[in-house]
């Protein structure tokens, strides 16, 4: 596999060093969770290796938190939702499959596949169609050797969500053509309608992959999982994931499962902070004279972009939010997008860091004006 640093990665505010981020907009989680907010006991965990699918308690409440649809066995326990990715893309994937991918996307979605080198087709979201996904183009599209299609539902980076109609016609068209669909699921938790079904509960041709990260605050501990009702394809998972790392840190897991045992405890704080978020970015860019946007219907993030009619030097404008204002978001060329574009976080800063990063956008869209 040919492997390249992804810039998503390479400009990312913990490898740039949050001392020197004083306004950070471009993360795509929320608030990270301090442990002291816990009463975590470790005391008695033995350090050995793992059950090589996870530990079966936390895989128990995980089941549980998708009220049972799924059943423990059905879930494997990765290295956050990253390795789950790579898992199922090099699982699946040889040079000689097809794969299609919505774009703009996570990076990973995209990159692993192409350092496989399979054969790729994108299915492009427009900001004038509101980045909705277009079942028949997604058909359209399908080959004899198309192994998978790949999407995220809520989308990262546009918070936009599909219909459950959309994601039944993606199951049947997977069903129909023999592959499988992969949904990334890792904002599904902070939907702000009617939550769609967890979709690998709905087909063995569906898989589902989600994580404690995005929407708990918890990425530092590196729990995710991928979630299957097809035996073959889980066991199929789990050997990829023994032959890489054997097991997940029983360390993380034993802080994933005390964690998921108050979790509604804890998330209900992590809600109420980012409808709050929320809502000073909505109010912000309802009277925005330089931006425009599709409103996000779920997760953290939002993806405006400069108005077109606004003659800007965008590299100036970056610039000078970047090191005037310390302020960061997420350029658009992170998603393989115009860098008029940025992908604004509002889960993870406080308000008032919020609302002061958000005026910064603003200034620096004022002094780059050409």
């Amino acid at each position: 596999m040919l492997y390249r640093r992804m810039p998503i990665e390479v400009e990312s505010p913990e490898q740039l060093g949050y001392q020197n981020v004083k306004y950070n907009l471009a993360e795509s989680s929320v608030t990270d969770f301090r442990l002291k907010n816990t009463q975590l006991d470790l005391n008695e965990l033995v350090v050995c290796y793992g059950h090589h699918s996870g530990k079966p308690e936390l895989r128990q409440l995980i089941a549980k938190h998708y009220d049972n649809v799924i059943a423990e066995d059905d879930v494997l326990l990765t290295v956050g939702a990253a390795a789950g990715l790579f898992i199922i893309a090099t699982s699946l994937l040889t040079k000689d499959d097809h794969l299609i991918v919505v774009r703009p996307n996570y990076a990973t979605n995209i990159e692993t596949p192409r350092a496989i080198g399979c054969e790729i087709s994108y299915v492009d979201l427009a900001f004038e169609n509101k980045f909705e996904l277009d079942v028949d183009h997604v058909s359209s599209l399908v080959k004899s050797n198309t192994r998978l299609i790949s999407i995220t539902a809520p989308h990262n980076p546009t918070g936009t969500i599909i219909s459950l109609q959309i994601l039944n016609k993606l199951i049947s068209l997977a069903e129909k053509n023999n592959c499988y669909l992969l949904v990334d699921e890792t904002y599904r938790d902070l939907t702000r309608e009617e939550k769609l079904p967890l979709a690998a509960s709905l087909s063995d041709k569906a898989i589902s992959v989600s994580s404690l990260s995005k929407a708990y605050g918890l990425p530092g501990i590196r729990i995710g999982w991928v979630i299957t009702k097809n035996k073959k394809l889980q066991e199929l998972f789990l050997a990829a994931k023994e032959q890489i790392y054997i097991c997940n840190s029983v360390v993380d897991e034993e802080i994933a499962y005390q964690f998921m045992l108050k979790k509604e405890e804890y998330f209900k704080p992590i809600q109420e902070h980012v409808e709050s978020n929320f809502l000073l970015v909505k109010n912000w860019i309802s009277g925005n004279e330089y931006l425009e946007w599709v409103e996000p219907k779920g997760g953290v993030v939002c993806f405006p972009r400069i108005n077109k009619e606004i003659n800007v030097d965008i590299q100036k404008f970056y610039s000078i939010l970047n090191n005037n204002y310390k302020t960061f978001v997420g350029p658009g060329h992170w998603f393989e997008m115009d860098k008029r574009y940025m992908r604004i976080g509002f889960g993870w800063p406080n308000a008032k860091e919020l609302e002061i990063g958000l005026k910064n956008v603003d200034f620096s869209i004022k002094e780059s004006l050409m």
